[in-house]
């Protein structure tokens, strides 16, 4: 399974304890091997979150690596096609759809 991982940083607490979080979540990240094929890894210019774009056949693996930065940010994952594939799907949804 592809999937794109958003994150964004855990909103609330004080300037300090904000950077205190963030300087955590460094340290954390420092240390971490991803437990799925990380394809993409990019981070937001405005310091906020980012995104990832991976590959994993074990949903228990991707939920371990979201729970490690559960503290620190907010994670959305988005299952995911290649345009190709999800173009076929679509075209397959809308033949049907026309019978």
């Amino acid at each position: 399974m592809k999937y794109v991982l958003q994150w964004t940083v855990r909103a609330g607490g004080s300037a300090q304890d904000n950077l205190a979080s963030a300087k955590r979540s460094l340290e954390v990240l420092s240390k971490w091997t991803p437990s799925t094929n990380m394809l993409q890894f990019v981070s937001r210019v405005d310091a906020k979150g980012g995104f990832a774009v991976g590959e994993t056949d074990d949903p228990a693996a991707l939920a371990k690596d979201c729970a490690i930065f559960n503290p620190y940010v907010d994670v959305v994952v988005y299952p995911v096609l290649d345009m190709d594939e999800g173009a076929a799907v679509l075209q397959a949804g809308i033949d049907y759809s026309e019978r």
